[in-house]
Parts: C-alpha cells; structure tokens; sequence
C-alpha cells in the first residue's frame, strides 16, 4: 500500500515509512519481501527511480490520506451482482483471492466454488437456490454484504 500511494527510491524510505506506520523490519526481510512480492524499480515521470509493483496498469499509484493500518482496517468488499446461477463480487484491487478462500472454506452447501481474480470473484451457485439465501450465507462472511 506504501508503494501504490508514495513515491520511494530506496529501502531505507521504505523502512521509515513502515517504522511511522508501527511496522518494525531489517533491511533484508524488507529486501526479501520486495523480491517474493515482485516489486522493482522504474523511472517516475520525473525521471526518479522508485518502487513499483508488478503489472503497474494493475496496480495505479493511488493518492490516499489513509494509513496503511487504516487501510488494511477497511473491509475489501464492494457488490455483489447476480445472474442465474452465477453471482459476482466486486473487491477493491487484491482482496479477491482471501474473500474467496474464505468463502470456499467456509463450506457453504449453496455455493459450488469460486474463481478469484484481482478483484472480481465468480461465485457458482447451486441450481434452484435463491439469492436471499446465498446472500444470508455471505453475510457471515463478509460484512455489510447487501
């Protein structure tokens, strides 16, 4: 989240960023997280070398006055839609993948499985099961769920 909102050149602002933000690392599990994480350097537009992450068409930089534990504070879900049998949840950017898991290990009889993308998850529901019902179900999982 640091990364998407500011600009940072060096692992050292990376770890004062994260030392405002009450989070305490060593220079190599920073470096070791960059690299699991994919993160690389590139040029900004003013010709600066910062951090980005990987695939930066997925991933904007966003300008956010929120801090990076109010962000993680802030539920990932957004809608849900239906179509038949098929209902599809809207996240925000990287929150697909845990609301899904959670969902599918969560063994819900009405829903057959889940696809996760980014932030699209493709739910399948069983033949004949009403929404209301799969939507009762989601509730115990994800709050707020409409």
């Amino acid at each position: 989240m640091l990364i998407s909102s500011k600009e940072m050149g060096s692992q050292e602002e990376l770890l004062q960023e994260l030392k405002r933000e009450g989070f305490q690392l060593t220079q190599a599990t920073l470096s070791r997280d960059l690299k699991q994480l994919k993160v690389a350097k590139a040029a900004s537009m003013n010709g600066k070398y910062v951090y980005v992450l990987p695939n930066e068409t997925m991933y904007k930089r966003v300008r956010s006055t929120q801090t990076a534990k109010e962000m993680l504070e802030t539920p990932g879900y957004m809608s849900i839609n239906f179509s038949g049998n098929l209902g599809v949840i809207k996240t925000r950017p990287g929150y697909a993948s845990l609301i899904a898991y959670n969902i599918d290990n969560t063994d819900i009889p009405e829903i057959l499985g889940t696809v996760a993308g980014d932030d699209t998850i493709l739910i399948i529901i069983k033949e004949g099961v009403k929404k209301n019902s799969v939507l009762e179900k989601l509730g115990e999982i994800i709050p707020n769920i409409r």
